[in-house]
């Protein structure tokens, strides 16, 4: 004979693991009405979830931001809805993992989903989550910027967009003008020493193929005119190569880019306007990398509809 569940019981159990009425019941129902037990397994049940949900797309998310007193940590936590994004529990693990990533620097993600929030790590903060929300969530990534010798400020777009931007040399002023310049031009490094050379020399070969095609359609054009054609000179060309990747790098460093506040101004003339210099900056953008899946709505009413 089952032994009977109350009520209380199942209230009690909800309140503790944060799991569904139904869940909660069964897990009674299979522990004879043992909460602790039942909690237990609710945890392991919890657990293979979170497994079998770690495959789906969680594109959806906040950025969290810790500050201390010599460093600004940033981290990004992501989920498969914006609904689920909003919610508080997943907030306090995006809070917890900046705080945690500001107070122990860790070396990698595997090293900060290791570490203890209380009696928890960050990991077993995020299967739990997964189990009692029932979607995919990750603590995908974090930067922590230290202190340099001038300011440091941080920026929040909402809760999509995080910047940080420490200065050798600067105000306050400065580094929060330049944090939500950041925010806005998506600078991906410093200046164009910062490029790594693989990138330099990829976007190179791109422009002397468009270059290149650039001459070919001059020719073909020049020929449907019944026009003489005047090939330019290879120093021509090579001059032609080198401006346009000054503007690529210009377009993606942070001293190349013109001021948001004052456009005919770059970040790098301003910042020797007002004798100051950027030691590093850090901008996350919630699922900025992460394709998201194209859903084929009609494909999807028909499977559910069995057609």
């Amino acid at each position: 004979m089952s032994t009977p569940i109350t009520a209380a019981q199942v209230k009690e159990l909800r309140d503790r693991t944060g799991a569904g009425m139904i869940d909660c019941k069964k897990a009674l129902e299979a522990t004879a009405g043992d909460v602790d037990a039942a909690a237990e397994k609710l945890r392991i049940e919890g657990m293979t979830k979170a497994d079998k949900k770690g495959s789906r797309q969680a594109a959806e998310g906040v950025i969290a931001v810790a500050i201390g007193d010599d460093a600004v940590a940033l981290a990004e936590a992501n989920s498969e809805t914006d609904f689920v994004s909003k919610g508080e529990d997943f907030k306090a693990l995006a809070e917890t993992a900046a705080q945690l990533a500001l107070k122990h620097r860790p070396a990698n993600l595997e090293a900060l989903l290791a570490l203890k929030a209380g009696d928890q790590t960050l990991e077993e903060m995020r299967r739990g989550l997964v189990a009692k929300i029932g979607e995919n969530i990750t603590v995908r990534r974090f930067e922590v910027v230290p202190k340099a010798a001038g300011s440091i400020a941080h920026y929040l777009h909402g809760s999509r967009i995080g910047v940080v931007v420490a200065l050798e040399a600067g105000d306050a002023e400065l580094a929060k003008d330049l944090a939500m310049h950041v925010a806005a031009s998506q600078p991906r490094h410093l200046d164009a020493a910062s490029v790594p050379g693989d990138i330099v020399a990829a976007e190179k070969k791109v422009i002397e193929a468009q270059v290149a095609q650039e001459q070919e359609d001059a020719k073909a054009a020049a020929a449907e005119e019944g026009k003489e054609f005047r090939a330019k000179p290879a120093d021509i060309l090579a001059k032609m190569v080198d401006g346009k990747l000054r503007k690529f790098l210009a377009e993606i460093t942070l001293l190349g880019q013109p001021f948001v506040k004052d456009p005919d101004l770059t970040v790098e003339k301003l910042l020797k306007a007002k004798n100051a210099k950027v030691a590093r900056f850090a901008r996350l953008a919630v699922g900025e990398g992460i394709e998201k899946n194209k859903a084929d709505f009609a494909a999807e009413v028909a499977a559910a509809a069995g057609g």
